[in-house]
């Protein structure tokens, strides 16, 4: 962490500049731990050009992508202290600072898309995303992160609930998905998305979980081609901004950033949509092994992890409450 704020001190990054010696140009900073060509990058691109659009070039996005400023625990905190203005983060590790987003990230939640987006979309999310300024955010339309499935080793193939047991399975740093791998019989290993591929490659840990775009953008699927498809958890991805900041722009800037965020959502959900099916093309082809299997006896294990964390229970029966529009 300190590493990345001296990093961005010692840059000189401003948050305005002047143009002509007239105006001030408000210059925001985004971080994004996924590489170019993902379809959330793209997204923040496209958020990035529809500020600029909306607001007549008076604020400008700069996106950093490829974990330029960090992976997601660090921009979080950044985001937090207003070292970034930005950061697009995946909701499993945003529940570390805002719990009840964690609801959003329980396995099995979502019983599809549309139900899942009826929440999302809904006052359920409203209120998941309004808790987030006890700590200092503003949180945007929800995006979507796929869904996430487990990825082994050559040699460990997972085909069904036994094979798991005893595998050192790498988990996103969070309690509940630390939580539903002990549940599953396999040994959680929390640790950053951008040590994963070393660790697969050396034996380290023998699996993790991801949906195919990351799975493929990420080069894991050649060091981990068995891939499992048993869709465990659909966590949605969230841009967020520092509270601070936004309430000190213009009603004008604040409005013109959220419609675009918006927009950039709603892309980004299609776009992610078609990339996934693409991505599991892809893989195949390069002679992964796709094993679409029975997951009921998943979801059976993982039951009890909706006792385990009770503050969430409300929020858990509003949500199954919630039907496909």
């Amino acid at each position: 962490m300190k590493a990345y704020i001296t990093a961005l001190l010692a840059a000189g990054l401003s948050t305005s500049l002047m143009v002509g010696g007239a105006s001030a140009q408000t210059v925001l900073r985004l971080a994004e731990n996924q590489p170019e060509g993902n379809p959330v990058t793209e997204a923040m691109h496209k958020f990035a050009d529809l500020v600029k659009e909306y607001t007549d070039g008076e604020v400008v996005v700069q996106v950093f992508s490829g974990a330029q400023l960090g992976q997601e625990p660090e921009t979080i905190e950044q985001a937090q202290a207003g070292i970034v203005d930005l950061s697009r983060v995946n909701a499993v590790v945003l529940a570390n600072v805002s719990p009840s987003m964690g609801v959003t990230t329980l396995p099995y939640i979502f019983s599809g898309w549309d139900q899942k987006y009826a929440v999302l979309d809904g006052d359920v999310g409203d209120e998941v995303r309004a808790d987030l300024a006890d700590v200092g955010l503003v949180g945007f339309e929800f995006m979507d992160a796929g869904s996430r499935s487990f990825y082994t080793v050559e040699g460990k193939p997972v085909k069904s609930l036994e094979d798991l047991e005893g595998l050192k399975i790498r988990v996103q740093p969070a309690p509940i998905s630390i939580r539903m791998v002990e549940l599953l019989g396999a040994v959680p290993t929390p640790m950053n998305y951008g040590e994963v591929y070393s660790a697969l490659q050396t034996g380290v840990i023998d699996g993790a979980e991801n949906d195919y775009v990351s799975y493929q953008t990420s080069g894991h699927y050649e060091v981990a081609p068995n891939y499992v498809e048993d869709g465990h958890l659909s966590p949605p991805a969230i841009l967020i901004m520092n509270k601070a900041k936004f309430d000190g722009l213009p009603a004008d800037q604040q409005e013109a950033i959220s419609k675009a965020a918006k927009e950039a959502a709603m892309f980004e959900r299609d776009a992610m949509r078609a990339a996934n099916a693409e991505a599991r093309k892809t893989v195949e082809a390069a002679g992964s092994v796709v094993t679409e299997i029975d997951n009921a006896p998943f979801q059976a294990a993982v039951a009890p992890i909706y006792d385990e964390f009770p503050d969430l229970a409300p929020l858990i029966e509003r949500i199954k409450a919630v039907k496909a529009e």
